[in-house]
Protein backbone atom coordinates (compact mmCIF):
# COMPACT_ATOMS: atom_id res chain seq x y z
CA UNK A 1 0.00 0.00 0.00
CA UNK A 2 3.01 1.91 0.98
CA UNK A 3 4.34 1.52 -2.35
CA UNK A 4 1.63 2.50 -4.26
CA UNK A 5 1.31 5.36 -2.95
CA UNK A 6 4.58 6.69 -3.87
CA UNK A 7 3.73 5.71 -7.13
CA UNK A 8 0.57 7.74 -7.16
CA UNK A 9 2.52 10.77 -5.83
CA UNK A 10 5.46 10.20 -8.15
CA UNK A 11 2.60 10.33 -10.97
CA UNK A 12 0.52 12.90 -10.01
CA UNK A 13 4.06 15.29 -9.37
CA UNK A 14 4.97 14.59 -13.23
CA UNK A 15 1.69 15.09 -14.81
CA UNK A 16 2.29 18.36 -12.84
CA UNK A 17 5.64 18.70 -14.45
CA UNK A 18 4.53 18.02 -17.71
CA UNK A 19 1.53 20.20 -17.35
CA UNK A 20 3.81 23.64 -15.92
CA UNK A 21 5.95 22.82 -18.84
CA UNK A 22 3.77 22.30 -21.75
CA UNK A 23 2.04 25.95 -20.66
CA UNK A 24 5.62 27.13 -20.61
CA UNK A 25 5.81 26.16 -24.28
CA UNK A 26 3.17 27.93 -24.90
CA UNK A 27 4.13 30.83 -23.48
CA UNK A 28 8.19 30.74 -25.31
CA UNK A 29 6.07 30.14 -28.19
CA UNK A 30 3.81 32.84 -27.74
CA UNK A 31 6.18 35.00 -26.72
CA UNK A 32 9.70 34.20 -28.33
CA UNK A 33 12.64 34.47 -26.95
CA UNK A 34 15.51 37.79 -27.52
CA UNK A 35 18.66 38.67 -25.94
CA UNK A 36 21.67 40.68 -27.01
CA UNK A 37 23.70 37.93 -27.98
CA UNK A 38 23.88 34.69 -29.72
CA UNK A 39 21.41 33.51 -32.53
CA UNK A 40 18.70 35.85 -30.60
CA UNK A 41 20.88 38.70 -30.43
CA UNK A 42 19.69 42.44 -32.16
CA UNK A 43 20.99 41.05 -35.54
CA UNK A 44 18.40 38.47 -35.55
CA UNK A 45 15.06 40.50 -33.56
CA UNK A 46 13.40 40.44 -36.98
CA UNK A 47 13.66 36.94 -37.63
CA UNK A 48 11.83 35.82 -34.53
CA UNK A 49 8.61 36.50 -35.38
CA UNK A 50 6.44 38.66 -37.64
CA UNK A 51 5.47 40.88 -35.00
CA UNK A 52 9.15 42.10 -34.75
CA UNK A 53 9.79 42.76 -38.38
CA UNK A 54 10.42 46.48 -37.33
CA UNK A 55 13.67 45.28 -36.11
CA UNK A 56 14.75 44.68 -39.26
CA UNK A 57 13.26 46.55 -42.03
CA UNK A 58 12.29 49.82 -39.52
CA UNK A 59 13.31 53.26 -41.39
CA UNK A 60 13.32 54.98 -37.77
CA UNK A 61 14.66 52.55 -35.38
CA UNK A 62 16.32 53.45 -32.19
CA UNK A 63 19.45 53.59 -30.53
CA UNK A 64 20.89 56.46 -32.86
CA UNK A 65 24.28 57.88 -33.14
CA UNK A 66 23.60 61.53 -32.16
CA UNK A 67 25.29 64.15 -34.86
CA UNK A 68 25.34 67.00 -36.78
CA UNK A 69 22.42 68.09 -35.17
CA UNK A 70 19.70 70.63 -35.95
CA UNK A 71 20.04 74.18 -34.01
CA UNK A 72 17.74 76.43 -35.88
CA UNK A 73 14.13 76.85 -34.01
CA UNK A 74 15.26 75.44 -30.77
CA UNK A 75 12.35 73.33 -29.01
CA UNK A 76 10.39 74.18 -25.79
CA UNK A 77 11.87 73.05 -22.75
CA UNK A 78 10.45 69.68 -21.21
CA UNK A 79 8.48 69.97 -18.09
CA UNK A 80 8.87 66.95 -15.81
CA UNK A 81 5.76 66.96 -13.54
CA UNK A 82 7.17 64.17 -11.81
CA UNK A 83 5.86 63.09 -8.12
CA UNK A 84 6.54 60.62 -5.31
CA UNK A 85 4.84 57.50 -5.52
CA UNK A 86 5.13 53.95 -4.26
CA UNK A 87 6.30 51.98 -6.96
CA UNK A 88 7.54 48.08 -7.66
CA UNK A 89 11.03 46.91 -8.97
CA UNK A 90 10.96 44.25 -11.34
CA UNK A 91 13.58 41.71 -13.13
CA UNK A 92 12.44 41.18 -16.25
CA UNK A 93 14.93 39.41 -17.91
CA UNK A 94 16.13 41.71 -19.86
CA UNK A 95 16.69 45.27 -17.60
CA UNK A 96 15.95 46.18 -14.08
CA UNK A 97 12.66 47.81 -14.70
CA UNK A 98 10.77 50.58 -11.92
CA UNK A 99 6.83 50.41 -12.50
CA UNK A 100 5.19 53.11 -11.41
CA UNK A 101 1.55 54.74 -10.11
CA UNK A 102 -0.12 57.11 -11.88
CA UNK A 103 0.86 60.80 -10.91
CA UNK A 104 4.35 61.75 -12.82
CA UNK A 105 3.55 63.94 -16.24
CA UNK A 106 5.68 65.46 -18.44
CA UNK A 107 4.85 67.62 -21.48
CA UNK A 108 6.66 67.73 -24.86
CA UNK A 109 6.19 70.38 -28.02
CA UNK A 110 4.27 67.22 -29.10
CA UNK A 111 2.03 67.08 -26.02
CA UNK A 112 1.45 65.89 -22.32
CA UNK A 113 2.41 61.96 -21.52
CA UNK A 114 2.53 59.59 -18.38
CA UNK A 115 4.78 58.15 -16.99
CA UNK A 116 4.45 54.65 -16.54
CA UNK A 117 8.09 52.73 -16.40
CA UNK A 118 11.48 53.58 -16.62
CA UNK A 119 14.95 51.03 -17.15
CA UNK A 120 18.25 50.63 -17.47
CA UNK A 121 21.14 49.81 -20.59
CA UNK A 122 24.41 49.56 -19.88
CA UNK A 123 25.91 50.66 -21.64
CA UNK A 124 23.99 53.88 -22.84
CA UNK A 125 22.13 52.07 -26.07
CA UNK A 126 22.69 56.54 -27.55
CA UNK A 127 25.90 57.48 -28.41
CA UNK A 128 26.85 61.22 -28.56
CA UNK A 129 29.23 61.67 -31.30
CA UNK A 130 30.57 57.72 -31.36
CA UNK A 131 30.83 58.14 -27.27
CA UNK A 132 28.77 55.07 -24.81
CA UNK A 133 27.84 56.40 -21.40
CA UNK A 134 27.91 53.64 -19.04
CA UNK A 135 24.50 53.61 -18.28
CA UNK A 136 21.20 54.71 -19.58
CA UNK A 137 18.19 55.40 -18.35
CA UNK A 138 14.71 54.72 -20.40
CA UNK A 139 11.68 56.75 -19.12
CA UNK A 140 8.65 55.74 -20.96
CA UNK A 141 5.97 57.62 -21.28
CA UNK A 142 2.29 56.72 -22.67
CA UNK A 143 -0.31 59.98 -24.03
CA UNK A 144 -3.94 59.65 -23.61
CA UNK A 145 -4.10 58.96 -27.63
CA UNK A 146 -1.45 55.68 -27.00
CA UNK A 147 1.44 57.41 -28.20
CA UNK A 148 4.46 56.98 -26.49
CA UNK A 149 7.61 59.37 -25.69
CA UNK A 150 10.91 58.11 -24.07
CA UNK A 151 13.31 60.52 -21.96
CA UNK A 152 16.56 59.29 -22.20
CA UNK A 153 18.72 60.14 -19.09
CA UNK A 154 22.51 59.15 -19.58
CA UNK A 155 24.97 58.32 -16.48
CA UNK A 156 28.65 58.95 -16.15
CA UNK A 157 30.92 57.42 -13.62
CA UNK A 158 31.72 59.71 -10.39
CA UNK A 159 29.74 60.04 -7.01
CA UNK A 160 27.56 57.71 -5.63
CA UNK A 161 23.77 58.34 -6.32
CA UNK A 162 21.14 58.19 -3.74
CA UNK A 163 18.48 57.72 -6.20
CA UNK A 164 20.03 55.12 -8.24
CA UNK A 165 20.68 53.29 -5.05
CA UNK A 166 17.34 52.64 -3.23
CA UNK A 167 16.78 50.77 -6.68
CA UNK A 168 19.83 49.06 -6.89
CA UNK A 169 19.69 48.22 -2.95
CA UNK A 170 15.76 46.04 -3.90
CA UNK A 171 16.54 44.97 -7.25
CA UNK A 172 16.30 41.79 -7.12
CA UNK A 173 18.65 39.20 -9.01
CA UNK A 174 15.81 36.32 -10.18
CA UNK A 175 14.18 36.78 -13.16
CA UNK A 176 10.69 37.62 -12.74
CA UNK A 177 11.13 38.61 -9.23
CA UNK A 178 9.59 41.92 -7.92
CA UNK A 179 10.98 44.31 -4.69
CA UNK A 180 8.69 47.51 -3.56
CA UNK A 181 10.31 50.74 -3.34
CA UNK A 182 8.70 53.22 -0.34
CA UNK A 183 5.68 55.32 -1.32
CA UNK A 184 8.51 58.61 -1.05
CA UNK A 185 10.17 57.54 -4.08
CA UNK A 186 10.17 60.07 -6.67
CA UNK A 187 11.83 59.71 -10.67
CA UNK A 188 12.37 63.50 -10.46
CA UNK A 189 15.58 62.50 -8.36
CA UNK A 190 17.22 60.90 -11.28
CA UNK A 191 16.84 63.62 -13.35
CA UNK A 192 19.78 66.22 -14.39
CA UNK A 193 19.38 69.95 -13.01
CA UNK A 194 20.22 71.17 -16.70
CA UNK A 195 17.72 69.92 -18.94
CA UNK A 196 18.28 70.83 -22.17
CA UNK A 197 17.87 67.78 -24.96
CA UNK A 198 18.10 65.85 -28.37
CA UNK A 199 15.08 65.08 -29.84
CA UNK A 200 14.29 62.99 -32.98
CA UNK A 201 11.72 60.61 -33.85
CA UNK A 202 12.41 56.45 -33.38
CA UNK A 203 11.30 53.15 -32.10
CA UNK A 204 11.55 50.91 -29.23
CA UNK A 205 15.13 49.26 -28.67
CA UNK A 206 13.40 46.28 -27.73
CA UNK A 207 10.94 44.09 -29.65
CA UNK A 208 8.81 44.34 -31.50
CA UNK A 209 10.80 47.67 -32.03
CA UNK A 210 7.79 49.11 -32.66
CA UNK A 211 8.11 52.96 -34.39
CA UNK A 212 6.61 56.43 -33.87
CA UNK A 213 7.67 57.10 -30.61
CA UNK A 214 8.72 60.66 -29.62
CA UNK A 215 12.75 60.41 -28.19
CA UNK A 216 14.34 62.89 -26.11
CA UNK A 217 18.09 62.37 -24.67
CA UNK A 218 18.82 64.92 -21.84
CA UNK A 219 22.20 66.34 -22.67
CA UNK A 220 23.64 66.61 -19.45
CA UNK A 221 24.38 62.94 -17.59
CA UNK A 222 23.87 62.38 -14.31
CA UNK A 223 26.24 60.42 -11.68
CA UNK A 224 26.64 56.93 -10.38
CA UNK A 225 29.67 55.44 -8.92
CA UNK A 226 31.70 52.92 -10.46
CA UNK A 227 30.63 50.83 -7.08
CA UNK A 228 26.96 51.37 -8.83
CA UNK A 229 27.79 50.41 -11.93
CA UNK A 230 29.63 46.97 -11.08
CA UNK A 231 26.64 46.15 -8.93
CA UNK A 232 23.97 46.12 -12.06
CA UNK A 233 26.35 44.61 -14.71
CA UNK A 234 26.45 41.84 -12.30
CA UNK A 235 23.01 40.98 -13.66
CA UNK A 236 23.28 43.01 -17.12
CA UNK A 237 26.37 43.43 -18.18
CA UNK A 238 25.56 44.12 -22.00
CA UNK A 239 22.07 45.14 -22.50
CA UNK A 240 22.42 47.49 -25.26
CA UNK A 241 20.87 47.34 -28.97
CA UNK A 242 23.68 48.88 -31.14
CA UNK A 243 23.21 52.40 -33.05
CA UNK A 244 20.77 52.08 -36.20
CA UNK A 245 20.84 54.57 -38.98
CA UNK A 246 19.62 57.72 -38.95
CA UNK A 247 18.36 56.66 -42.87
CA UNK A 248 17.33 61.10 -42.96
CA UNK A 249 16.16 61.87 -39.73
CA UNK A 250 17.11 64.93 -38.38
CA UNK A 251 17.74 65.60 -34.44
CA UNK A 252 16.54 69.05 -33.32
CA UNK A 253 17.64 70.51 -29.83
CA UNK A 254 15.94 72.12 -27.05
Amino acid sequence: MKKLLICVIAASFSFTNAIAEEKHAEKDAQHPHWSYEGKTDPSHWGELQSEFAACSIGKEQSPVDIRNVKKQELLPAIVFNYVANSAEVVNNGHTIQVNLQSGSTVKLASGEYKLVQFHFHAPSEEKIEGKNYPLVGHFVHRADDGKLAVVAVLFKEGKSNPALARIFDVMPAEVDAKAALGADFSPADLLPGNQSYYSFMGSLTTPPCSEGVQWQVLKTPVELSDAQLKIFKKLYRNNARPVQPLNGRVIREG
